[in-house]
């Protein structure tokens, strides 16, 4: 069975995945967070793939990229890196990147290299539905890997229940149409468009990303959601912390207090 849809099915609340950029840091930080995310008991992870131009991004995270590919990162490394990742590491690891350098790479050859090193799944902000439908959904499936797309409070809700029903894993709930960033608080508005979702009663759960970084954001994304996606606050970390096992223990720390 696919490690997402197993997470799912055994945890029903308070899920917490974490975003982190390939390369970053270091070049090879890459399996040393994963590592020490594992040990800190982090129930899923989303690895980003640098790329030059991430519009949905904030500047924490295109920062982070950009200092990724000065580093050296690229797709064809990151798979060298995770080649012996699952003798390690048990959580869904799922890759997010944009399908400019996944193309470049061949997208079947990219679903048999995640499926050779375990990767579970991928998000890829930039895809159209159609084209996930026409061009992309049964490579993946074949692969079993899960396609995650993304809502936003834009998204309509018959667009909402056809992605609940063309896709599997779990739907990524976007907090806000902006980009990704750390927040303090979430606004009376997205709090309703988190209930509004919840309402739906979706086939598959749902996680809220997005500006989540601290107790209370945490909080308001889990109690309308399966759980909650943390990226620019880790980055943040992982910039200002000396070691990734300081940066992950500040970061459960922010969420608890």
């Amino acid at each position: 069975m696919n490690r997402i849809t197993s997470l799912f099915q055994t945890k029903k609340g308070n899920i917490l995945s974490i975003y982190f950029t390939a390369g970053y840091p270091r070049l090879d930080d890459t399996t040393i967070i994963l590592k020490e995310l594992e040990a800190k008991g982090i129930d899923m992870v989303e690895v980003g793939i640098p790329f030059s131009d991430p519009m949905a991004d904030g500047p924490v995270i295109q920062e982070a990229a950009t200092q990724a590919l000065r580093n050296g990162m690229s797709l064809r490394l990151l798979f060298q890196q995770l080649k012996d990742i699952r003798k390690e590491v048990k959580m869904p690891i799922i890759l997010m990147g944009y399908l400019n350098p996944i193309m470049r790479y061949g997208f079947e050859r990219f679903c048999e290299s995640c499926a050779e090193v375990g990767v579970d799944g991928m998000i890829i902000p930039d895809l159209p539905y159609a084209d996930y439908i026409a061009d992309y959904k049964a490579i993946a499936e074949r692969y079993d890997l899960k396609i995650i797309m993304l809502i936003t409070p834009e998204t309509s809700e018959e667009r909402v229940r056809l992605i609940d029903t063309h896709t599997s894993g779990f739907i990524y709930m976007v907090s806000s149409a902006a980009t990704t960033g750390a927040q303090k608080s979430f606004d009376e508005q997205k709090q309703a468009y988190f209930q509004r979702i919840d309402a739906m009663n979706l086939r598959n759960p749902h996680l809220v990303g997005f500006g989540v970084s601290n107790k209370a954001t945490y909080e308001a994304a889990a109690s309308h959601a399966s759980g909650a996606i943390i990226g620019s606050k880790f980055i943040q970390l992982l910039k200002s912390e000396p070691t990734p096992t300081r940066a992950i223990d500040k970061l459960l720390e922010a969420i608890k207090e």
